[in-house]
């Protein structure tokens, strides 16, 4: 039986260090509240949220009781919930946040890097996940260098194999900082990765980035429609964010 969302028990596990109440960008075609967790197990030079990354002791806190309360309230007003990061399928109480979460009657997009392909496949199994946003960072054989940190692009691959088999809907995206990539790397994403789903390219903006020293090298919109018209040889669903 699916457990209650306000259970007395609390989840030590998961640390919530932020909320965003409506959204209408975070859940493809849906209102959605956000939950950021903390902690992530990548150091990609260009993340918008270093406080979250490096699990800020000056970030908000945020009970999962707490935060099960506040989106009891606004049941009947969204529609989702996106559970983003950092990176989720760092704590061991996600599951046990988002089967609270079910509980409520909300779906769940959750936003997460790949990395964890053993997790993310006892979500899936549980039913728990109705949308998945994963991050490509970067080509395979540039994965570790855009990361910041040793990774295995063989995870990566297993966790998207994942999204087909289960047949969850699903987005790859890639966020597109012209100092670390070119359309050389894009397009061997789409050799590497391509077949069902959606494709997603976003911008790397100017702003707060993990590296303060980071340059995007700009935005260039045509660029990217562009690089979205080659992608679409590879994927039947591609947009530019």
């Amino acid at each position: 039986m699916r457990s209650t969302a306000l259970e007395s028990a609390t989840l030590k596990s998961v640390e919530i260090r932020g909320w965003r109440g409506t959204s209408l960008i975070d859940y493809p075609g849906s209102l959605c509240s956000v939950v950021f967790l903390a902690g992530c197990n990548f150091r990609c030079p260009y993340c918008h949220n270093p406080g979250l990354v490096k699990c800020d002791p000056g970030l908000p806190r945020y009970s999962a009781e707490g935060v099960c309360r506040r989106l009891m309230d606004r049941r009947g007003f969204i529609d989702g919930v996106c559970v983003s990061g950092g990176e989720p399928t760092l704590h061991e109480g996600l599951a046990e946040l988002l089967d609270r979460v079910k509980g409520l009657g909300l779906r769940i997009k959750l936003d997460t890097n790949g990395s964890r392909p053993q997790v993310l496949r006892a979500l899936l199994d549980d039913g728990l996940v109705d949308y998945v946003a994963m991050d490509i960072k970067a080509p395979a054989a540039k994965y570790s260098s855009v990361c910041g940190v040793p990774v295995s692009s063989r995870t990566v691959e297993e966790s998207v194999s994942l999204l087909a088999e289960f047949g969850v809907s699903y987005e790859l995206r890639t966020t597109v900082a012209w100092t670390l990539l070119d359309e050389e790397d894009i397009v061997d994403i789409g050799e590497w990765l391509g077949g069902t789903g959606r494709y997603v390219l976003q911008p790397c903006r100017d702003g707060v980035h993990l590296d303060p020293g980071f340059r995007t090298g700009g935005i260039d919109r045509k660029r990217l429609e562009d690089l979205a018209a080659l992608m679409r040889s590879y994927f039947p669903s591609v947009s530019v964010r």
